[in-house]
């Protein structure tokens, strides 16, 4: 590397260029958005847990009796307990936080970007004036 041809840097410059970056990124309408829907998301995801915990695993064990419903099954190797039935009841709760973020993201926001399209595509027709104006217009660009 030639140190004549090296670039020197201010500080100064280079710390109001990032913060003014920054500022830029911060406060774009997407960051506040994301911001907004990852704290949503998470709402989401805690109502979501507690369906799985306290309705749906509670008549999953109802149908594999113990004790303490899935909660209770537990595998005892070498006197070490391994409590799968935690394992299933986080797979369940996973699986229905998918379905229910397929459900809405996909179909029901799907549907709806549906409609605004059709009603964006769906052009009015031409009144009698726009179509001479158009018929002029056309004739024009064919004269040269």
């Amino acid at each position: 590397m030639d140190i004549k041809k090296a670039r020197v840097i201010d500080p100064k410059k280079a710390a109001f260029s990032l913060a003014g970056e920054f500022k830029k990124f911060a406060f774009k309408g997407n960051v506040i958005d994301l911001a907004v829907g990852v704290i949503i998301g998470g709402a989401f995801g805690k109502i979501i847990d507690s369906l799985v915990k306290h309705i749906i695993m509670p008549f999953v064990g109802l149908l594999m009796p113990s004790e303490k419903g899935y909660l209770g099954w537990k595998l005892v190797v070498n006197s070490k307990e391994i409590p799968y039935g935690l394992f299933i009841g986080e797979i369940v709760n996973f699986l229905i936080v998918a379905a229910a973020l397929f459900f809405f993201i996909v179909k029901f926001l799907g549907w709806l970007m549906r409609e605004k399209k059709e009603e964006a595509v769906a052009v009015p027709a031409l009144t009698k004036d726009q179509e001479l104006l158009t018929e002029i217009r056309d004739l024009l660009t064919r004269k040269p």
